[in-house]
């Protein structure tokens, strides 16, 4: 879907943002990484990719976008649901997609510190010992078949690899 004024009405009102959750063909763990210090959440952890959606842009060609930009691989995302998240600063409309990843990741080292293939009860166990920016809880918990705890206790920074 696209943003536009008209009779889309909240949409095109609040940003539009589309986080991807890859996960790897070789293995049922999905990918967990960190970024690079965030600006607006200091010593907080993101959950997935994500970024703006351009105007004009779809969901799904920011979603592959933002891999390609953040994980350097190319491809296809498979749209999973999308929902008006309340957000800590202000609302704003979330499509979250999956993709399966095949190839090797190529962090870029600018936008990612850390990454790694988890399993569900280490992303779990991930959520209850870091702080993750406000609403990447928010995002986890919706997914399909996700148990993600409601609170964590604060540690800085994820463990080297």
């Amino acid at each position: 879907m696209r943003a536009g004024p008209g009779p889309g009405g909240d949409h095109a009102r609040h940003p539009r943002r589309s986080p991807s959750i890859p996960r790897s063909s070789a293995a049922p763990g999905r990918a967990w990484r960190s970024a690079a210090p965030c600006r607006r959440w200091p010593g907080r952890l993101p959950s997935t990719s994500a970024r703006r959606v351009e105007v004009g842009e779809a969901y799904e060609e920011a979603a592959a976008r933002e891999l390609a930009e953040e994980l350097g691989v190319r491809v296809a995302v498979r749209f999973v649901f999308k929902f008006l998240c309340r957000g800590a600063i202000s609302p704003y409309w979330l499509g979250v997609h999956e993709a399966v990843v095949a190839e090797p990741l190529r962090p870029d080292p600018a936008e990612i510190a850390w990454h790694g293939w988890v399993g569900e009860r280490e992303l779990q166990e991930a959520f209850q010992r870091w702080v993750f920016v406000p609403d990447a809880a928010d995002v986890m918990r919706r997914c399909p078949g996700r148990r993600v705890p409601s609170a964590a206790t604060p540690r800085s920074t994820p463990p080297r690899s």
